[in-house]
């Protein structure tokens, strides 16, 4: 897997292109353009009916594009459908596993989906480790893990599976501070790999400390966007409603 450091001015591994989608009178993304490159965390910003679980939903191949591309490592999604989702990972808001299996076994299934059904328990067992999940907790059912429990399993198939990107929607909605800011250090561990990482998100504190970039959306349209960097906590607040006004 490439480092951050690597994929510096390499092409994008997530592209929008004029990425739009309509559902009868409704506009629910409306031409966007936006390009992740490897090592790049970026948060998209923004109300419920923004357009961001829109645009995931689009670079998964959830639902088709009314106008536009999305591109997944130069690979047009509606076209490449099977080569792309082999490169892509995505975590819900509610990470979705067998409850009456333990976090291995789960691992297990979904790295053998994923073609990775060679590595063997004990290199699981690491993988869930690294993932932040306690080595006791391994062989336990999942229907006992808490809801970071269950986001630290998810990290951990996205690891296993060696995705090129990662996809997020609303991922730390619930989740107590502490195990926010434990889900913020794996995705800093991603980010060093080299993953691209997509995250919808509300929580603008997070945001800032999580992402590279962030892009505000409203109604569809990435109103605004921003290096992480180049502005505080108080300052993408006042943007953010700036924004958020009619």
């Amino acid at each position: 897997m490439q480092t951050a450091e690597s994929g510096a001015g390499h092409a994008p591994l997530l592209e929008a292109r004029g990425l739009s989608k309509r559902y009868g009178a409704t506009q629910a993304l409306d031409s966007l353009d936006l390009a992740i490159e490897p090592g790049e965390v970026y948060c998209l910003l923004g109300p419920n009916g923004a357009g961001k679980t829109t645009t995931i939903n689009l670079f998964l191949g959830f639902v088709s594009p009314s106008g536009g591309q999305a591109l997944v490592s130069g690979m047009d999604v509606s076209t490449h459908d099977r080569e792309t989702k082999h490169r892509l990972a995505y975590i819900p808001e509610q990470v979705m596993l067998y409850r009456n299996l333990s976090g291995l076994e789960n691992l297990e299934y979904f790295a053998a989906l994923g073609g990775k059904g060679s590595l063997g328990r004990e290199r699981l067992t690491d993988i869930l480790v690294e993932a932040g999940l306690e080595r006791d907790a391994v062989d336990r059912r999942v229907s006992e893990y808490s809801k970071g429990m269950r986001q630290k399993v998810g990290i951990a198939i996205a690891m296993a599976k060696e995705a090129e990107a990662l996809l997020l929607d609303e991922p730390t909605s619930g989740l107590d501070p502490k195990a926010s800011n434990e889900f913020s250090d794996l995705i800093e561990r991603l980010r060093n790999r080299g993953v691209a990482v997509l995250m919808a998100t509300h929580d603008l504190f997070r945001a800032k400390e999580t992402g590279t970039r962030v892009g505000i959306m409203r109604y569809g349209r990435l109103v605004k966007e921003l290096g992480t960097d180049e502005i505080g906590h108080a300052d993408l607040e006042r943007v953010y409603l700036e924004h958020m006004h009619d």
